[in-house]
């Protein structure tokens, strides 16, 4: 094992200083950015080690692999220094979806099967479609709370915990109320029936379950791509990853796209534009990340996200 080296300790924010933080610390050939934390936040008066953000002194870059040796990160070791900075009060990834999915799943319970008679002046029945609706919404998030819980794999462990309220906005409000909403309603399209309207509503439905296998399947080559506990990253391949740089967005759309058959909705449509600019946001940020990461093993992809038919047609002819 070689000697330790010696790292100066600086706080990052001159404004926020983190109080009794060391002015050096020594790491070895085994110390880890999350070791770097433990420590840091012991010596500190016991605080919260996740509150810690680490950061190289070259290019201020965030130290989000915890499980990366100190000693081998190029940036840290040419500086022999590291940034510390308080972060603010923090909260796991795991409960941040759950509460997040948990908002619709109770919205779109809640609203057709009690609030009805309170929210409109008239409240008939449910249709088919309405009841068709509701389903495949609470089904879409249930599966999302059992990824959460069964399938993912969380490079980073938490996130600053006021960001909860930002986050859920996105479900609770848009594919929660605004669904819930107009959907339920007793003008709603979703009142209307008729074998056409059937048709509509089957051909949703085998969007929806196309969507959401597909894209459970794809989530699931993601995890495997990664340790339990771990942080490395790899190469997706197989179903849908030669298509598309993210083919888990790809096959949620796909899903929304069959909710919004059913639904026959423009709330439902403004919930899919806005999903499609933020996923597609991810995407080009994940095919620059795969390029950058991995320039001579990844193939680069024409599309990231929606592919052309054309593209699709010779993908599935091979």
């Amino acid at each position: 094992m070689a000697s330790p080296t010696s790292l100066k300790i600086t706080n990052r924010s001159a404004k926020k200083p983190i109080k009794k933080l060391p002015t050096s610390i020594d790491v070895t050939d085994k110390t880890t950015v999350q070791d770097v934390k433990v420590l840091l936040a012991k010596q500190a008066g016991g605080m919260d080690p996740e509150r810690l953000g680490l950061f190289d002194a070259e290019k201020k870059k965030l130290l989000k692999d915890r499980r990366a040796i100190v000693s081998q990160l190029q940036d840290v070791m040419a500086g022999k220094e590291i940034l510390v900075k308080d972060l603010g009060p923090q909260i796991t990834w795991t409960t941040v979806f759950i509460i997040e999915y948990l908002g619709p799943i109770l919205i779109h319970l809640i609203t057709p099967l009690l609030l009805r008679p309170y929210i409109y002046s008239s409240a008939p029945p449910l249709t088919t479609s309405q009841y068709l609706s509701m389903a495949m919404v609470i089904l879409h998030f249930l599966k999302r709370e059992y990824e959460t819980l069964f399938v993912h794999r969380f490079s980073l462990a938490t996130m600053p915990a006021f960001n909860i309220f930002k986050n859920s906005a996105h479900y609770w409000v848009l594919s929660g109320f605004n669904i819930a909403y107009w959907v339920y309603a007793p003008n709603s399209y979703t009142t209307l029936e008729g074998s056409i309207i059937n048709y509509i509503n089957a051909a949703g439905l085998v969007l929806f379950v196309f969507g959401e296998l597909s894209n459970l399947h794809t989530h699931k080559t993601l995890s495997n791509l990664r340790s339990p506990g771990g942080t490395e990253r790899g190469i997706p391949k197989g179903y849908g990853f030669g298509l598309v740089t993210c083919p888990n967005y790809l096959f949620e759309l796909i899903a929304w796209a069959g909710i919004t058959l059913v639904t026959k909705s423009a709330s439902t449509a403004l919930f899919d534009v806005v999903a499609w600019w933020q996923m597609n946001q991810w995407a080009i940020k994940k095919e620059r990340a795969l390029r950058t990461e991995f320039p001579d093993k990844y193939k680069k992809k024409k599309y990231v996200l929606l592919p052309s038919p054309g593209a699709v047609i010779k993908y599935i002819t091979g």
